[in-house]
């Protein structure tokens, strides 16, 4: 059993790996069909073959025959005149003696005797019309009772026989056999003709067949892969050349050789390559312009926005002595001042990311306190919008190389964004660590993400619903900053969110920047998706508890 199990893994891997060769392999593919198709026709192809030798020797060897037989009855005929009178071993006496005489004359003889081959004479004594058993002369129980019928009939009759021989081997005769009509006692003359050299010539044949179809299946197949590795070879070509020109070799390029069907399809190919790679460096051209906009009139509008800064400051300060109505317009005035001045830092800090002249100050810190840190910075916010941030950490400590600012603004930001959407429900802030990285969540129950949103967010100034009221002032472009941030550390920042169910945004940092990040200690979607907390707490109230063991998930069960 233990060998059969052996021997039916083997098997099985051997199918999956054909399986992937074909499903993969253009040559391996055309030349298996082509070699099957091929051994099919050679098959039917040897089949009529040997049917048509076959036929052809056997007609032959009978043709031969016959006239043989017609020949020896002659000379039977003429050494058996006045037979019939005689004892059974008289009878006997002269068969055995008239067939010593037909194979000396046959012998002797090179007209269809030579062609028919060699025989086996008998002669039988007795019809259908006697009672007593047929006198004999020769191997007479080699001659089967159908063609006896036959020829007792007085009908030349011929007929493939098999016989077991003495020693146990099987030959088999071509048997033919006549009436002696003249004599005054009916006689039977049988002819066995072995068909043993015409089954060597059969033999042979099939042989010959099989080795030449072997041979020709061989060479079907290696020119089959000739052929095909010829075709297939400048489509693999091809995808390597796209490969390369989508990792962002924009110059690689196809060899035009000859002006054949795969030289059009290589000029095709760097027509449309180059065509590509001219857009893409105007997009390239295009983008770097108008991050270098952004960045000169972010710069050039902070002058302007100190001057406005300051007036509006002092007329902030004596709003008191103005009207109602005019100090109102004072504070709205510094407020929007406020955004506006916000709306330049996140200006200048997404154009110094998209130039890449940003670094990554990073150190081996804790990340509990920029956790709280971060809530600390929003729980006023959250107050003002009647919900709860509670922070579960770790109790250990969770120390990674990050830029302690920037994922502290990071947090700042998603923090913000969730108490935005949150409609009153809690916000859960939730750290985890494992060997390889840490990841903090950000889950908010409000309005959660429609199918498809998840990858929007991040996008700049995208809103998921313009009509809402924003209580947080945001300028649209904290996501796509944080995300940014994410990347610089060589971490990630995905989302996931349901209508009604609200929204978890997942940040993961490798735990030190030399060593590739593994699997995320916390798992996106929330293991409590799907499930709707209608729940509130008090408003800015910030809550810090251990973390429970369901949300933090064991290395081997992430990406379930």
């Amino acid at each position: 059993m233990r060998h059969i199990r052996r021997i039916v893994v083997f098997v099985r891997r051997k199918a999956v790996s054909f399986n992937d060769l074909w499903r993969h392999s253009l040559q391996f593919r055309v030349t298996v069909s082509t070699l099957a198709l091929s051994s099919a026709v050679v098959f039917v192809l040897g089949m009529v073959l040997q049917n048509q030798i076959t036929d052809r020797l056997v007609e032959t060897k009978q043709n031969a025959a016959i006239a043989q037989t017609k020949a020896v009855v002659e000379t039977a005929a003429s050494e058996l005149v006045g037979v019939g009178t005689e004892s059974p071993e008289a009878m006997i006496a002269r068969l055995t003696n008239a067939l010593k005489k037909i194979s000396s004359t046959t012998t002797s003889q090179d007209g269809a005797g030579s062609a028919a081959g060699t025989f086996e004479p008998v002669l039988a004594a007795g019809g259908r019309d006697q009672s007593s058993s047929p006198v004999a002369a020769g191997p007479y129980d080699k001659v089967p009772v159908r063609l006896r019928q036959f020829v007792e009939t007085e009908q030349i009759s011929h007929l493939m026989h098999t016989v077991t021989e003495a020693d146990g081997g099987k030959t088999t005769y071509l048997i033919v056999g006549a009436p002696l009509t003249t004599m005054v006692n009916p006689l039977q003359l049988y002819l066995l003709y072995p068909l043993t050299s015409e089954q060597n010539t059969v033999s042979t044949v099939q042989n010959t067949l099989l080795v030449g179809g072997l041979v020709l299946l061989l060479l079907l197949a290696g020119i089959t892969n000739l052929v095909t590795r010829q075709v297939v070879r400048p489509v693999r070509q091809a995808a390597a050349a796209a490969e390369q020109f989508a990792g962002g070799d924009l110059d690689q390029r196809l060899a035009v050789l000859g002006e054949d069907d795969l030289a059009k399809l290589a000029v095709s190919y760097n027509g449309m390559a180059a065509s590509i790679q001219r857009q893409i460096r105007q997009l390239e051209d295009f983008g770097g312009l108008q991050r270098r906009f952004t960045s000169d009139v972010s710069h050039e509008l902070r002058t302007p926005l100190t001057t406005v800064r300051m007036a509006a400051d002092v007329l902030h300060a004596s709003r008191e002595q103005f009207p109602a109505g005019l100090a109102r317009s004072t504070e709205l005035l510094v407020d929007e001042l406020d955004r506006f001045e916000a709306l330049l830092g996140d200006l200048l800090e997404i154009s110094r990311l998209d130039a890449g002249v940003e670094e990554l100050s990073a150190e081996l810190i804790d990340v509990r306190p920029i956790a709280t840190r971060a809530v600390e910075q929003v729980r006023v916010i959250a107050g003002n919008a009647g919900s709860s941030v509670e922070l579960v950490l770790p109790d250990d400590e969770s120390s990674a190389d990050v830029d302690s600012r920037r994922v502290e603004r990071i947090l700042r930001n998603l923090l913000a964004n969730a108490v935005d959407h949150s409609e009153g429900k809690p916000v859960e802030l939730t750290l985890a660590v494992n060997e390889t990285a840490v990841a903090i969540t950000v889950r908010d129950h409000g309005v959660g993400l429609r199918p498809g949103e998840a990858e929007l967010v991040f996008n700049r100034f995208w809103r998921a619903d313009p009509s809402r009221n924003r209580r947080t002032g945001g300028t649209g472009l904290g996501l796509a900053i944080s995300q940014e941030d994410a990347r610089l550390h060589g971490g990630v920042l995905d989302a996931w969110g349901e209508p009604g169910y609200g929204a978890c945004f997942r940040l993961v940092l490798p735990r030190h920047q030399d060593t590739p990040m593994g699997e995320s200690p916390l798992i996106l979607p929330p293991p409590d998706a799907k499930v709707s907390d209608a729940h509130g707490s008090p408003s800015g109230l910030l809550e810090v508890r251990p973390a429970p063991e369901a949300i933090l998930a064991e290395p081997e069960e992430v990406g379930r």
